[in-house]
Parts: structure tokens; C-alpha cells; sequence
């Protein structure tokens, strides 16, 4: 209960911020769908890219996990890298060097879901989305929030007066602390969106082909 009390604080505090992102983010994911539908050779290149990135990178234990069928491992495996990597590697740690970048790396997963997994390339796609728009919502949420934490890192670092500071270094901090407490919420999101994607991808998808 304080994990949601917290973050329905940060989210009342930055209330403007937190609708911005929800809108630029699920509308990049939108606008990205619709690009790809009439550039499909676009999409079936991406889906290769990211196909072999499963099967021959550093996450391929990941993919393994759902071809085998172990529910558990591919729910633990898609939550660790979701968090670790999704969000805090590719969102925070780079706004804790370069002030909002994460706003834009994140705004650049939005357009790579859509192209990605725009329903254009077969109905089997399209019937297998209606499913998996659950798990975008979900851990879109997650990712919006991380944003979210960037910005009011940011926000501290960059015009420290409006946390009470007048160093850079302090409003740093203090930023840092209160982005912080988001991340809770990050970790819950995620862990529930990776429970449902594991039941989907394995029980669900298969009774879809």
C-alpha cells in the first residue's frame, strides 16, 4: 500500500508530465503501427533483426525458456530484463548522465513496438495481438513510469529551486531519492506483466496458430 500511495503521490505531483508521456508513448506506438502497414518489408526486417537478437544473443536463454515450456524460468527471465535492461539500462542509466535522454530512448522503444509488432504481416499476427495488447499496456505503463522518474530527476538536477535547493548537486540527489520511489512500482508492473506474458506466450499463443 505505500509503494501505491507513493506513486499515486509522484503521479498527482506531476500530473501534466504523466499524461504527456501516456500520450506520446502509446500514440508513437499507434502512429508506428500505421507507418509499418505500408512499408510491411520494414517490418519483416526488424522482425528478423529482433528474432536472431533472441536466439543468438546474450538474452537467448530467455527465448529457450518459452520454446521449452518452462513457465516459471520464462516469467523470472522476461521480469529480469525487463527491469534491469528495458528500464533501468536503457532508460535511467543514461538520464543519470545526459539529463531526459531516457525520455527519448524510451520514446524510441514506442516506435520499435509498433513497427515491430504492427498487425500486417499475416492474420495469425493480428488474431495473436488481441491477447499481447494486454502486455503492452502493462509494460508500456512500466516504461512510462521510468520516464517519468527521469523527468523528475532531471527537473531537480537542472532547476534545482523547485525541490527547495540551490546547488545542482543537491537537487541531483534529491532527484535521484524521489525517482527512486517510482521504480517500486516499476518492479510491480513489470513482474505482473511478465506472469501474464509467460501464460500467454506458452498456453495461449499455441491455440492461436
Amino acid at each position: 500500500m505505500r509503494v501505491i500511495r507513493s506513486t499515486l503521490a509522484s503521479i498527482r505531483e506531476f500530473r501534466p508530465a504523466y499524461v504527456v508521456l501516456n500520450l506520446v508513448y502509446y500514440g508513437l506506438v499507434v502512429c508506428a503501427m500505421i507507418y509499418v502497414s505500408f512499408n510491411p518489408s520494414l517490418q519483416q526486417t526488424l522482425a528478423n533483426a529482433t528474432g536472431a537478437a533472441f536466439t543468438e544473443g546474450p538474452i537467448s536463454a530467455v527465448a529457450g525458456a518459452y520454446v521449452g515450456g518452462q513457465v516459471w524460468l520464462a516469467m523470472a527471465l522476461t521480469f529480469v530484463v525487463n527491469l534491469v535492461v528495458g528500464s533501468f539500462v536503457y532508460i535511467t542509466l543514461p538520464s543519470l548522465v545526459v539529463p531526459f535522454s531516457g525520455l527519448v530512448l524510451g520514446g524510441c522503444r514506442a516506435i520499435l513496438w509498433g513497427l515491430i509488432l504492427s498487425p500486417t504481416r499475416s492474420s495469425r499476427l493480428s488474431l495473436a495481438m488481441i491477447p499481447h495488447s494486454l502486455t503492452l499496456i502493462l509494460e508500456g505503463q512500466a516504461y512510462i513510469l521510468a520516464m517519468l522518474a527521469t523527468y523528475i530527476h532531471g527537473r531537480a538536477f537542472l532547476w534545482p529551486h523547485t525541490v527547495g535547493e540551490t546547488g545542482h548537486r543537491r537537487g541531483y540527489v534529491i532527484g535521484l531519492k524521489r525517482s527512486l520511489r517510482l521504480y517500486w512500482a516499476v518492479a510491480i508492473l513489470l513482474a505482473v506483466a511478465a506472469i501474464y506474458e509467460a501464460l500467454e506466450v506458452i498456453f495461449i499463443m499455441p491455440l492461436l496458430r
